[in-house]
């Protein structure tokens, strides 16, 4: 089917440098967006577009809200999402309390295959179309999370975690069934559909040395995968993980030393960064991913974005809801938190970057903004309709806003689920098709 999508359309060409600056964004107040096979074909004023589209095309009409590009989120947990919520006083406490105990349940298929239908549904519900996961130490885990992807046509990035040690035994592999299971998922499931495999070493703490050679093995075997793991969220995280490798000069330097740190590596949280680490980020290109939400509700510690961004040899940066140590699925809650995280550091996040960040810029930091994170034409056709009367007390404060940046930082500041009027997966209406 083609669908001509008529609403207000907003996509980003670039980060914004300030509130002024209407060069880094292509706007349509009465836009035409035109799908066809899971693609945009065109974007434009709606008149134009109307008159280029096939005669017998179905149009859509969202006025008066705002089309998007569907929101990215670039680290989560899969096997967390009965662990959000979790009440423990830091990150160790938190992963041994809750988290290990709840992953050893996705040994089972049948579970797995069971939150794999709740995490997809609550990520369209949430208007996030793309997103990387960890999944648990289990095979069956990956295979019940690719396959609902595949099911449903998504363009999702994920893993199964490796982790020989400093965890129960239920939820240990060995350095070789790492490496084996790993091989087996990026056979059965990268490129299959739309999904995208990425090599998971759960972090330095949780892999013997030898099982992160086997990492580096799988890196150095697939240079075009992504690769996942954390680094630098806590402070007693990054002394036990420094005693653990005592040659190495830094946290960061255990993943350079098993060749892990490169422009598609994506390292969750990375608070705590000496300047040495900071460089070698940024000559890599490796990527920070802020997890607001999780941050703060651990106490992780206040992230320093702006600082990461405009230093001489600046860090990439994304931003996640990190589920089920976040608190929210929304992308949108995630950015009003980043938002609050950098007034405590003095410093501005304004609407128009908060929103570049949730798609061109998480975008470009997977390195799948040909694919994904615009309106452009050629692009798929992952969408979210956004609107900014959804509840009584947002309708009311739209009466006093006069600007684009206005209504952005409304949807961002009081937006949630109920924001998402809808989400379109490959030119296909998601929410509205949810059971």
């Amino acid at each position: 089917m083609t669908r001509l999508l008529r609403g207000r359309l907003l996509s980003f060409n670039r980060r914004p440098d300030s509130l002024s600056d209407t060069a880094s964004y292509n706007y349509e107040d009465d836009g035409g967006l035109l799908l066809e096979n899971g693609r945009i074909v065109a974007m434009g004023a709606y008149t134009d577009i109307r008159a280029k589209a096939p005669r017998d095309c179905v149009t859509v009409d969202h006025r008066p809200h705002l089309i998007l590009p569907g929101l990215i989120d670039t680290h989560l947990h899969f096997p967390q999402m009965q662990v959000i919520g979790s009440y423990a006083a830091n990150l160790l406490e938190w992963l041994n309390t809750y988290t290990f105990v709840e992953e050893q349940r996705f040994a089972d298929p049948a579970h797995g295959a069971r939150i794999a239908v709740s995490l997809f549904d609550e990520l369209i519900r949430n208007g996030t179309t793309t997103a990387v996961a960890y999944c648990s130490v289990h095979k069956a885990s990956a295979d019940a999370y690719f396959a609902e992807a595949e099911r449903r046509h998504m363009l999702m990035l994920g893993g199964k975690v490796m982790m020989d040690r400093n965890a129960p035994d239920a939820l240990t592999d060995t350095p070789q069934s790492g490496y084996d299971d790993t091989k087996a998922v990026i056979d059965t499931w990268h490129g299959r559909g739309r999904n995208h495999v990425v090599i998971s070493p759960r972090f330095a703490i949780t892999s013997t040395p030898e099982q992160m050679e086997m990492a580096g093995a799988l890196a150095r075997e697939h240079p075009d995968l992504h690769i996942q793991t954390h680094l630098s969220e806590n402070l007693a995280e990054i002394e036990f993980a420094c005693s653990l490798y005592p040659a190495a000069k830094d946290y960061t330097d255990i993943y350079a030393h098993y060749g892990l740190l490169r422009d598609n590596m994506l390292l969750g949280h990375a608070i705590h960064l000496s300047e040495r680490e900071r460089d070698a980020l940024s000559e890599t290109g490796a990527v920070a991913v802020h997890c607001p939400t999780s941050n703060l509700f651990l106490g992780s510690g206040l992230f320093p974005l702006k600082e990461l961004e405009r230093r001489e040899k600046p860090v990439r940066i994304a931003v996640a809801t990190d589920i089920g140590g976040g608190t929210s699925y929304s992308m949108l809650k995630t950015m009003d938190e980043a938002y609050k995280i950098q007034q405590l550091r003095g410093e501005r996040l304004t609407p128009l970057e908060s929103f570049f960040l949730m798609t061109l810029g998480n975008a470009d930091a997977l390195g799948l903004a040909h694919r994904i994170g615009t309106l452009s034409p050629g692009s798929d056709a992952d969408l979210v309709v956004l609107d900014a009367r959804a509840t009584p007390a947002m309708a009311l404060k739209m009466e006093a806003v006069t600007s684009l940046s206005e209504e952005l930082f409304l949807l961002q500041t009081l937006g949630d689920d109920r924001t998402i009027a809808e989400t379109y997966i490959a030119g296909k209406p998601a929410k509205s098709a949810l059971r």
